[in-house]
C-alpha cells in the first residue's frame, strides 16, 4: 500500500524537516497551477517520469516552465537511448501516485529503488520549492536542503544535472 499524505508529513517531522502545505482544487497541469505560483514563494516545479530503452526509470524534476528536451534528454541523464514517458501503471507501481500528482515525495514508495531522481540545476538555485504531497489538490513547500535530504532518507542519490535548455545556457554546474 503506497505511502498516503499522512504518511510523507510523519516521516517529515521524523526527519526534522519543516514543510508547509497548501490545499487547493486538484491541478493536473503545470497551466492549471499558474495561479499558486502567485501564492507561494519558490520554485514550483513540474514532474516527468521517464523509462529509457533499457527499462531504467527516471523521474525528473524541473521548474514549471523549463524547457526540456525529450528527444536530448537521456544525453544528460545517462539514459540507454531516448527516453519515453513510464505510463500510469508502471507510475503508480513503482512510485505510488497518479497523473497528474507526481512528485520527488513520491519516493518514499520506492523501496525498491527503482526510480533515479534527477533534480534540475536552474530549479535547485531555488531555496524553497514547491510539490504535491503524493495528491494533486495541495502544495508543499520544502527547503531546498531538506528536498536533498528527504530524497536521501529514501535510499536514492539525487542527481543535480542541467536538464532544462534554461539550466543549460545558464552554465549551471552539476552537483
Amino acid at each position: 500500500m503506497p505511502a498516503t499524505r499522512e504518511d510523507l508529513m510523519t516521516r517529515l517531522k521524523e526527519l526534522g524537516i519543516e514543510t508547509s502545505t497548501m490545499d487547493h482544487e486538484p491541478v493536473f497541469t503545470v497551466s492549471e497551477s499558474s495561479k499558486l505560483d502567485r501564492e507561494l514563494e519558490g520554485g514550483h516545479t513540474k514532474n516527468l517520469f521517464v523509462k529509457d530503452k533499457k527499462g531504467r526509470l527516471f523521474l525528473v524534476v524541473a521548474l514549471a516552465h523549463a524547457t526540456i528536451d525529450l528527444k536530448q534528454l537521456h544525453k544528460v541523464i545517462g539514459a540507454q537511448g531516448r527516453v519515453s514517458f513510464g505510463n500510469a501503471e508502471l507510475l503508480e507501481e513503482v512510485l505510488g501516485v497518479k497523473p497528474g500528482s507526481v512528485t520527488p515525495f513520491a519516493l518514499i514508495n520506492d523501496t525498491e529503488h527503482r526510480v533515479t531522481p534527477v533534480l534540475d540545476a536552474a530549479m535547485m538555485a531555488f531555496e524553497t520549492l514547491n510539490y504535491h504531497p503524493l495528491s494533486n489538490d495541495a502544495t508543499t513547500s520544502i527547503a531546498r536542503d531538506d528536498l536533498l535530504a528527504f530524497v536521501r532518507a529514501c535510499g536514492h542519490e539525487p542527481q543535480v544535472l542541467p536538464v532544462s535548455e534554461e539550466a543549460r545556457a545558464a552554465g549551471e554546474e552539476t552537483a
